[in-house]
């Protein structure tokens, strides 16, 4: 990871290139999964999304020694253009907790990075099946200004405790959650069990919600990192409902990087599959 880490971005990108076009070819379940969900947000007859999508997954590897091996600014350097930093600017003016909405869509890795340079964050994550891996995840993750919570009680205090101080949260919203901690609700046309922590957070009082998602540029130039308020709630729409609604749109905007390969739909163990 180290020898990646000093690897031009360019090249990660090409190697990324190459591994997922590997896995794609070599792991039938891979591409049953990722066929299948394509399939369901209605790209199953895409092949430039596809294309895409497989060479995205690849890139996710291969990009990630990079992101959390080297200098906090050097990482940071890579976001070349931001859409959207007024909206943080006004939560901040307002003095409001920021929640962050950051999908399994291009690099999730560079958001909190880059955040925690304007702002403290506090990020949820659930530790890795490898245990080897989580050492080396909290060390590329856990930079100055970032701070990890795990997904459970007391990481749901420690997002908690960082909203009441006006500071940013950081929430994957598409993964799946454990037993006991989601509901069934609608995702790309198929019910996907869903968290109920994320909208839980965002009906609290000052707070505003923001979908984040960097774009890998071409040729590995680097990422555009936009950032977008979350629409109102349509009548009748549960708060799980319209935040799966408006990941939909937002993956949309790019669904090349999105990781459709991700077992969205799967039934946690001890769970009741949907009705």
């Amino acid at each position: 990871m180290r020898l990646a880490a000093v690897l031009p971005l360019p090249l990660l990108h090409v190697a990324g290139w190459m591994l997922g076009w590997t896995m794609y070819l070599l792991s039938a379940r891979y591409r049953n999964q990722l066929t299948q969900n394509l399939n369901l947000a209605g790209y199953g007859a895409d092949s430039r999304v596809r294309r895409e999508a497989i060479a995205a997954a690849g890139c996710l590897l291969t990009e990630t020694p990079a992101l959390w091996l080297r200098p906090q600014s050097e990482v940071a350097a890579l976001v070349r253009k931001v859409q959207g930093l007024d909206l943080v600017r006004q939560a901040q003016a307002d003095g409001s907790g920021i929640i962050f909405l950051t999908p399994h869509h291009g690099c999730f890795e560079i958001t909190p990075q880059y955040g925690s340079l304007l702002f403290p964050m506090t990020v949820m994550y659930r530790p890795p099946k490898l245990a080897w891996v989580e050492p080396v995840m909290r060390a590329g993750r856990e930079r100055p200004g970032v701070r990890l919570a795990t997904a459970d009680l007391n990481g749901v205090r420690d997002l908690m405790f960082a909203l009441r101080r006006h500071e940013a949260i950081g929430i994957l919203p598409d993964q799946v959650p454990g037993v006991g901690e989601g509901e069934w609700v609608e995702f790309f046309g198929k019910p996907a069990y869903t968290m109920t922590l994320a909208p839980r957070l965002i009906a609290r009082k000052n707070v505003v919600c923001l979908l984040a998602f960097a774009r890998r540029l071409p040729w590995g130039r680097g990422y555009d990192l936009t950032l977008c308020k979350l629409d109102e709630p349509k009548p009748g729409e549960s708060e799980a409902r319209r935040m799966n609604r408006c990941l939909e749109e937002l993956i949309r905007l790019c669904p090349g990087q999105y990781l459709w390969g991700y077992n969205r739909y799967k039934v946690p163990a001890g769970t009741e599959g949907p009705g």
